[in-house]
């Protein structure tokens, strides 16, 4: 029997959805499958960035075909991640949970910086550098990822709304005269402007582009004899030709496929506007993209090699918060969590005390900003800040507990509504783990304390009364508590013994 462990990739670009089914081979990945559909997702965006309904019903489509191949597969083995359209959509947060229903797994709307990691990701582990710097591009359908590195890290990562579908769109609706390729490229550099200086400062030994519009761009330019690299010039012969056709389709270009005609030009006149901006000499394609970026990274957290563990480390050391505090608020939240979560899976279980364990960890860093609120100012910073490893739903969670280990409960209300027990379990979790260690003191609670969670979701806490007697401003916190969740419309009770 086949023991490999078979590892899924998900990648939801604003162009085209991908499956692509690896082995893991002791690091090394083997493909088994690859399914590419042309969604073309973020021509769905109206005016009001709102996705409509038929890009919608296509998404869904397409997921519908991948959950049937998905199925069987368990959660830790596959990670869904989706990109710039997700981002962007006004009316995303209506669409996320049919799509994942129709996959069938949860899907990770990532950060553009942390795309642009991964991308680099996927082409340190395959493309032989030798130790040279590298600028690498990626052009999606919505955005454009720009990242300098050297070695397993990048120097500097940025996400631009740059893309060829977007761009298309925009600029090539049906026409392809030479103002329309003027007027891309002005746009397209106006926006590269904003980190052309530092680029150009920090420079590169070899430029790489990776995705579908740096590939058909370098196929074009080998079909027409004009160079194994994309070169500016050639990138200007190509689209003076499709200005004498007309447009892209007429041009009948050599080495194009056709699922790439319609989104060709506006791909195009991007990288040109790469090139002149950062005055870019020559760029080699490079197969590898978000996808195998996402393997290798998924790889490195079945190894215990998380990225998300050394940001969380960085952002204390950087909001210079006391581990020595943030250690014990983990681990009492962590024993509560799982007192009050008898009930749930232990996966779901495990996944929860790693979210709850960041956010103790992270807690405090709104202190570095003002004491006061501070628990606001930290939630702000979480839900705001680039944090490598983190999706943009995972860095919500965090901000969401952060956010709910103090003050009135109303806020929570609010932005959480009465459902999902294991976050309600997680908030309270945190917040009496904050309260016991307001001494900042080393705390062992008495062997008899126990804290669970009703199948109403109200939850009690039994305590020894001599332990309340001996801790006064305690026992005064604890009641405030109780009566902090009763006007929230929960019940938290404590219960002397």
């Amino acid at each position: 029997m086949n023991t490999l462990p078979t590892l899924a990739v998900v990648d939801l670009g604003s162009n085209s959805f991908r499956l692509q089914i690896c082995q893991n081979h002791n690091g090394q990945l083997q493909i088994i499958e690859n399914i590419k559909q042309m969604v073309r997702l973020a021509a769905g965006l109206d005016s009001q960035k709102n996705l409509d309904q038929s890009s919608r019903q296509r998404a869904l489509e397409c997921l519908a075909q991948f959950g049937e191949r998905l199925r069987g597969f368990e959660p830790e083995q596959v990670r869904a991640v989706a990109t710039n359209t997700f981002r962007v959509a006004k009316n995303i947060a209506d669409f996320l949970p049919e799509a994942e229903r129709a996959l069938g797994f949860p899907i990770e709307v990532i950060a553009g910086r942390e795309e642009a990691r991964l991308i680099y990701a996927g082409v340190v582990h395959t493309y032989p550098a030798g130790g040279n710097k590298m600028l690498v591009v990626d052009i999606g359908g919505g955005s454009t990822e720009f990242i300098i590195g050297r070695g397993l890290s990048p120097e500097q990562t940025e996400s631009l709304p740059l893309g060829c579908v977007t761009y298309s769109l925009r600029f090539f609706d049906g026409k392809a005269a030479a103002k329309n390729f003027q007027a891309a490229i002005n746009a397209a550099r106006s926006e590269i402007q904003r980190i052309s200086k530092n680029y150009r400062r920090s420079g590169w030994d070899v430029a790489l582009g990776t995705s579908g519009s740096a590939k058909s761009i370098c196929n074009v330019i080998a079909e027409q004899g004009w160079g194994e690299e994309i070169t500016l010039e050639a990138m200007r012969k190509t689209a003076e030709k499709i200005i004498d056709a007309g447009s892209v389709k007429k041009a009948r270009l050599k080495g194009l496929k056709s699922e790439r005609v319609e989104v060709f030009a506006g791909g195009l006149a991007v990288m040109m506007a790469v090139f002149e901006e950062l005055e870019v000499r020559s760029m080699k394609f490079t197969e590898a993209a978000l996808r195998d970026g996402v393997f290798y990274d998924f790889i490195g957290r079945g190894l215990e090699q998380d990225l998300r563990e050394e940001t969380a480390v960085r952002f204390q050391e950087r909001y210079h918060v006391s581990k020595n505090q943030a250690a014990r608020v983990a681990k009492i939240a962590g024993l509560f969590l799982h007192s009050l979560a008898q009930r749930a899976a232990t996966a779901e279980v495990a996944r929860w005390s790693e979210y709850l364990r960041w956010a103790a960890m992270l807690h405090e860093i709104g202190t570095d900003i003002a004491h006061t609120a501070y628990h606001k100012h930290g939630a702000y910073i979480l839900a705001q800040a680039d944090m490598p490893g983190f999706s943009r739903s995972e860095q919500e969670l965090l901000s969401t507990l952060v956010l709910g280990q103090r003050g009135d409960l109303k806020k929570m209300t609010d932005s959480i509504g009465s459902g999902d027990a294991m976050l309600w379990n997680a908030v309270l979790a945190l917040r009496l783990a904050v309260l016991f260690c307001r001494a900042r003191l080393p705390l062992e609670l008495p062997e008899s304390t126990a804290l669970r969670c009703g199948s109403d979701g109200s939850g009690s806490l039994k305590i020894p009364q001599s332990w309340l007697a001996h801790n006064p401003l305690t026992a005064a916190a604890l009641a405030q508590e109780c009566e902090q969740w009763q006007r929230a419309g929960r019940e938290f009770v404590v219960e002397g013994i």
